[in-house]
């Protein structure tokens, strides 16, 4: 290549040379780019924080606290009062906000049952348990609402939000009803995914893992605790906690780490198709 002209590169602006003359010929320096290439400093403003929509939360927490300073400030008399009312006010807002947030995507928030069956989760926390919400099962349209990992075991919940006005019933601990409506389609689906996501954590941590199959019904009411139908265990979804508690310890606290992270590579969040 010619030393005098520089490669060609797309993201160029201008053409590159490179001099031939030795380094005590070249100038001194190189002349500074103008000022007016660079742009100017902005200062951050209070409105403009407060504009920003990340900060929507914020604002709304303003405006509660300052509502509630001045409803007290009113009701009592009392300046100090109605400061009191003012943090009062936030500290409720921040933790009906705190409550109602959910870690499961804002695309994927549009079942109810996933959302109670996500409170309920949250709760083991505190017992050494995490959970894995909207996993893809690879290669299909597979996935699990809820996959929990803890000191009992490995389980996938599916959450199902169903019409309160048909009854749900067995027959022979073989065949599950909704209405008039056969289940087993659901069954099935829910007891391959388990399966399918038990190779992979398997296979990534060369050992066999177990995890056992469920769904948790919002809705009618269940006439029994918990139902095994088709190897799925089947209850209502104000009984998940106690569900996945009941059992006796099974995994350490390494274990349990070892088959969250396993879980998190190989079953990819499931995300909006574009």
């Amino acid at each position: 290549m010619d030393s005098g002209q520089a490669p060609e590169d797309g993201n160029a602006t201008s053409p590159i040379w490179v001099s031939d003359r030795p380094a005590d010929d070249r100038p001194a320096s190189r002349p500074s780019a103008p000022a007016s290439t660079y742009a100017p400093l902005e200062r951050a403003s209070l409105r403009s924080l407060l504009d920003d929509p990340r900060y929507g939360h914020l604002r709304r927490r303003l405006l509660v606290a300052l509502a509630s300073g001045v409803a007290g400030a009113v009701l009592f008399s009392s300046w100090r009062l109605g400061v009191t009312a003012a943090v009062i006010g936030a500290i409720v807002d921040m933790v009906l906000r705190a409550r109602s947030h959910s870690t499961v995507p804002a695309w994927r928030r549009a079942s109810v049952a996933e959302r109670q069956t996500e409170a309920q989760l949250k709760r083991l926390e505190r017992g050494g348990y995490r959970t894995l919400h909207a996993r893809a099962i690879p290669e299909s349209e597979a996935q699990i609402d809820h996959l929990v990992v803890g000191p009992t075991g490995v389980y996938a919940v599916d959450s199902e939000k169903w019409d309160k006005r048909l009854p749900v019933r067995v027959q022979s601990h073989r065949k599950l009803f909704h209405g008039p409506f056969n289940q087993k389609p659901r069954l099935d689906e829910a007891r391959w995914e388990a399966s399918r996501a038990a190779e992979l954590i398997g296979e990534a941590l060369n050992r066999q893992i177990t995890i056992i199959p469920s769904l948790a019904i919002y809705g009618p009411a269940i006439p029994w605790k918990v139902l095994t139908v088709r190897d799925v265990d089947v209850f209502d979804g104000g009984r998940v906690r106690k569900w996945i508690t009941k059992r006796e310890r099974s995994l350490t606290d390494v274990e349990i780490d070892e088959i969250y992270e396993a879980a998190e590579r190989v079953l990819p969040a499931r995300y909006p198709e574009s």
